[in-house]
């Protein structure tokens, strides 16, 4: 049963640190386009199903079609995402710059990723409460073996949440950086 809590917890922490790795810092990161869906022959597509996106410079994405004629449409995903950023055409790829952020921006932003682990948190205890609530039914267990796996359940619970307050504390960093 162990197993299976970690197990859970850490896709929890997954998800936080790819809701994280959205947020956008003084560098450019691909995964801030991975949200970005482009019109493919009528289906919409993540860009990176349709591009390679690289990281030339700190502050810029260069993002290159496979499909020449997908330049156009890239670019107005872009901007229709509504990410702040404003990318332009340039031969058969598109460049986006990452804009300066502002001091009220970079406030938001820690609002924003403080949110995100607090949802991380909130997945975490709801998996503690199913651990407790199964061992709770199992009427089988003596009441000291019960009350052991419950103490490894929050002991474990406190383990991964301390790893998201980790996480959350080099993300704040790294916004707040100029």
């Amino acid at each position: 049963m162990a197993t299976e809590l970690e197990s859970k917890m850490e896709k929890a922490i997954e998800a936080t640190n790819r809701e994280f790795a959205r947020l956008r810092t003084g560098q450019a990161s691909p995964a801030m386009l991975n949200d970005v869906k482009v019109e493919y022959y009528g289906t919409p597509t993540p860009i990176s199903q349709l591009a390679t996106v690289k990281v030339p410079e700190p502050r810029m994405l260069l993002v290159t079609p496979w499909e020449k004629q997908f330049v156009d449409p890239i670019c107005k995903a872009i901007l229709a995402a509504n990410l702040g950023l404003n990318p332009s055409k340039e031969g058969d790829s598109v460049r986006v710059a990452m804009p300066i952020l502002t001091a009220e921006r970079r406030q938001e932003l820690v609002k924003m990723a403080k949110k995100h682990a607090e949802d991380g948190r909130t997945a975490i205890r709801n998996i503690r409460r199913e651990a407790n609530d199964a061992v709770k039914k199992n009427k089988e267990l003596p009441e000291d073996e019960s009350k052991k796996q419950m103490e490894n359940i929050q002991k474990t619970t406190d383990k991964y949440i301390e790893k998201i307050d980790t996480t959350l504390a080099e993300k704040e960093a790294d916004i707040l950086k100029v």
